[in-house]
């Protein structure tokens, strides 16, 4: 039998300290179950790989349906310097990758000694990888989300305790790896819903027209200066895509009019503040920070906004931050009634309104923000 497309079996080299590798374990799966992102829950496993095994470097690799590819999601230890790895670096490996095709037919982590051998592994010798150790992650109903590889720059033979290491830690591990993978996949669906209602509003308000992802892209630009987890960010750009969602309720005569609203006008379009937070509290996952962003970004640091007529601190730390952006935006960006405004004019407007309309402690952050932007073009949300 061709050991090299099997699970070593037959050996006596488990580890003698089984509570010491029960313990390894259960910490492995304490790291994935307590990490927030995928890449976090899964680097503890792909470390104990290298430090455990001959392998010289790990890494997973998860599905990216749109390009039709298995992307690095995680690494560790050594990659090989060849043309080659750098681009499945970028790009990842492609999804009809000999490898990746045994994987969706596997139903245990596949072993290859010498990658010059065998078919599943074309390509990998022109990587830069010699020896290779494959473990697949799987969805609730079967499908590939991901693999486990691990690799050595010589041939070698993989031993039987490293073969039962890597099979026991990738068989528990992979498992919430494949959930984390699922929920990944959920966040993005969501986001993308988030994002085409607040296109749909777009469509329908026709002067602004890339806004949406404009301010969105700025908004997380301006957060992760400031440091903002990734989660921080990502509900910031939750909240971004819906800010103005609420205008959906607001007539057409209002929203659409050419000219200057009259005070009963005014009190309708204001409306649409209160409106957005109804609409998107009926979205039960929308984290409360979004909701801010949606609640506040039209309240002033002196307390003359609306709707609720908060004050400096008062206003939550999201509104604060996205009024800038999207003050920041409707200024330079052209409208019917007025050519957009240079980013000097726009940068002196918001220094003046600095401890009036905006809160003086991000004015000068978000304008040195400003300094690095290009001069035009759309920008990516998630940027």
């Amino acid at each position: 039998m061709d050991t090299s497309l099997t699970l070593l079996s037959g050996g006596t080299e488990i580890p003698a300290d089984r509570d010491a590798a029960a313990r390894d374990l259960l910490g492995l799966t304490a790291a994935a179950l307590a990490s927030p992102d995928l890449a976090g829950g899964v680097t503890p496993t792909l470390e104990k790989l290298v430090r455990d095994t001959a392998a010289v470097g790990s890494a997973y690799f998860q599905t990216d349906t749109r390009a039709l590819t298995y992307r690095v999601r995680a690494a560790s230890g050594e990659m090989p310097q060849t043309a080659g790895m750098q681009a499945v670096a970028a790009h990842g490996l492609p999804a009809d990758t000999p490898l990746m095709r045994a994987l969706e037919r596997a139903q245990a982590p596949l072993f290859f000694d010498d990658t010059r051998r065998s078919p599943e592994t074309q390509g990998f010798p022109e990587l830069g990888v010699a020896s290779v150790a494959a473990a697949p992650v799987r969805s609730a109903d079967g499908r590939l989300l991901g693999a486990f590889l691990m690799h050595t720059f010589e041939p070698h033979v993989w031993q039987t305790h490293e073969a039962t290491l890597f099979s026991m830690v990738c068989g528990t591990v992979a498992a919430l790896a494949g959930r984390l993978a699922a929920e990944e996949e959920a966040r993005a669906a969501r986001e993308a819903a988030l994002r085409a209602l607040g296109l749909a509003l777009e469509a329908r308000d026709r002067e602004t027209q890339g806004h949406t992802d404009r301010v969105t892209g700025l908004a997380t630009r301006f957060a992760r200066r400031l440091g903002w987890t990734d989660a921080a960010c990502e509900t910031l750009r939750w909240g971004a895509y819906l800010h103005d969602i609420g205008k959906i309720a607001v007539p057409d005569a209002v929203l659409l009019k050419p000219g200057r609203l009259d005070p009963e006008e005014w009190t309708v379009m204001r409306s649409h503040v209160h409106a957005g937070v109804r609409f998107a509290q009926a979205l039960n996952f929308l984290p409360s920070g979004a909701l801010a962003v949606i609640q506040d970004h039209h309240e002033r640091w002196d307390g003359s906004g609306y709707p609720r007529s908060l004050a400096g601190e008062q206003i939550s730390l999201q509104g604060r931050l996205f009024a800038l952006c999207d003050v920041y935006d409707a200024l330079t960006s052209d409208r019917p009634y007025r050519a957009a405004w240079t980013h000097e004019q726009t940068t002196r407007e918001l220094r003046s309104l600095s401890g009036i309309h905006f809160d003086p402690g991000l004015v000068e952050a978000f304008i040195a923000l400003t300094e690095t932007l290009p001069d035009s073009g759309p920008r990516d949300p998630q940027d």
